[in-house]
């Protein structure tokens, strides 16, 4: 499998799980859009921090800094 989990990024650690099985993520105008493999959808005001593509993880921060 090639879905991911998206993990919420708060003070520069690693803090809740968002969304598992992550298929898509789709960049919208204020934020971003998760998609998973179940087609169920979450909005984010917020951007990618970094990607862990051999762990499957996308890490998310809510504010810049």
């Amino acid at each position: 499998m090639c879905e991911a989990n998206a993990y919420l990024i708060e003070e520069n650690k690693e803090n809740s799980l968002i969304m598992e099985a992550v298929d898509r993520v789709i960049p919208e105008e204020e934020g971003i859009r998760l998609v998973s493999i179940f087609g169920d959808q979450k909005f984010l005001k917020g951007y990618i921090h970094s990607l862990s593509l051999v762990d499957h993880k996308i890490f998310i921060k809510t504010e810049r800094e």
